[in-house]
């Protein structure tokens, strides 16, 4: 009988030390690109559904995106959630729930770029939005109140983990330096004596860097070379990297929202061709869709005329053009997870946000860490809702520095 389930366990034996790991993961994160815009923006690039490459990938599923005690999430709670596996409330950073927008501090909830770095790997966010927006922050840093621009980006200077986050490439050069300033630090030369390369250009950096702060002016940052030069510097690891890439698809400006759509499409596209072969788990995924819709037209048209194209209209709440409409808000229903490469194939069916942490830690064969498998649940704010000014809506989140989502 013992040799019989003997016989009976060596397959699952078999098949387990068999499953293929990741060596590295690149998640790549469509703010407010929800299943509408993509919808949108492959008519708009394509003239027809379903032409874009992540609507294609081998692995698709459907996300739910609600933070902790709200039905709508901003970038901050969704990305929390993404990156650490718990739910929390709309404006907090990788905190727990216990935490209240700036009031009180929760849990340090570990995120999985930190987890990465514990274990040696190389570690990366990029980004077309400022580098301590709610984003790329939740990746390396905790606070209570995503507005905190210098405490955000300080934590680079004092990792939790590791030695902190290796490349950092994106916009928000001008607010991170004056609002650390506040903080009596000098960034840029206090990154340099940390080890890091801080050039003004792609060009300046150095070509065996393996530390890299690349911060620009403004938002109009070329984040295919971004991307590539990430992924350059990080694979000089043997280990393996975590990186993030992230593109702001809010369509408040919805031309604006639909090229870069189509463009970031094309990034992940690239990435996956360069990473294909390579033990690479390439996800596709938005932290929380928009309220923008097709809503007419016909086929063989253009989805947007050259008339509308003049009509940015990016300080109206609503827009109603002749095929697609738009009201400047967050919205709740589920956003496409796509993915390719070792541990996709969990990519299935309707997940949480949640569940995107436990696959991407699952591809690397890595379980989380018991002090963060059940922070505490903390009290409801004014009968469950967050204070005022933090919604997962684009309106009050305007007022935040830096702010996108």
């Amino acid at each position: 009988m013992k040799r019989f389930l003997a016989l009976l366990l060596v397959p699952a034996a078999v098949a387990l030390a068999g499953e293929r790991r990741a060596h590295s993961v690149i998640l790549f994160l469509g703010d407010a690109g929800g299943i509408p815009t993509l919808n949108a923006a492959s008519i708009y690039g394509y003239d027809k559904p379903r032409s874009l490459f992540i609507q294609g990938m081998p692995h698709i599923a459907l996300s739910e995106t609600s933070p902790a005690f709200e039905w709508v999430t901003d970038s901050a709670a969704g990305m929390t959630a993404i990156v650490t596996g718990h739910k929390t409330r709309n404006g907090v950073i990788s905190e727990s729930d216990v935490a209240i927008p700036g009031k009180r501090d929760g849990e340090p909830l570990k995120t999985i770029l930190e987890y990465a770095e514990e274990r040696g790997l190389s570690t990366g966010v990029v980004s077309n939005s400022p580098m301590a927006d709610a984003t790329p922050a939740a990746c390396y840093a905790h606070v209570n109140d995503r507005e905190r621009t210098g405490e955000i980006f300080a934590q680079v200077l004092k990792p939790r983990f590791g030695d902190g986050v290796d490349v950092v490439i994106g916009p928000g050069r001008e607010e991170i330096v004056q609002a650390t300033r506040e903080l009596g630090i000098d960034i840029l030369p206090a990154l340099s004596a940390r080890g890091y390369a801080v050039p003004d250009s792609f060009d300046g950096i150095p070509r065996d860097a393996r530390r890299v702060v690349l911060l620009f002016e403004n938002e109009d940052v070329d984040l295919d070379a971004a991307a590539h030069r990430a992924v350059d510097i990080l694979s000089r690891n043997p280990r393996g990297f975590f990186l993030m890439v992230e593109s702001d698809l809010h369509t408040d400006r919805i031309v604006r929202g639909l090229e870069r759509t189509v463009a970031f499409d094309r990034i992940v596209m690239r990435s996956a061709d360069r990473m294909r072969g390579s033990d690479t788990l390439i996800v596709y995924t938005a932290d929380h869709s928009f309220d923008f819709r097709v809503d007419g037209g016909e086929q063989g048209a253009p989805l947007i005329s050259d008339t509308e194209r003049g009509l940015l209209g990016d300080e109206k709440d609503s827009i109603r053009w002749a095929n697609v409409r738009r009201d400047d808000e967050h919205s709740g229903e589920e956003v496409l997870v796509a993915a390719e490469g070792p541990g996709a194939e969990k990519v299935h069916g309707i997940l949480a946000n949640t569940d995107l942490f436990h696959i991407m830690m699952a591809a690397y064969g890595w379980e989380a860490s018991p002090s963060t498998s059940s922070p505490r649940a903390g009290p409801r704010v004014e009968g469950g809702v967050s204070p005022p000014g933090v919604r997962g809506s684009r309106g009050p989140l305007t007022s935040w520095p830096g702010t996108g989502p």
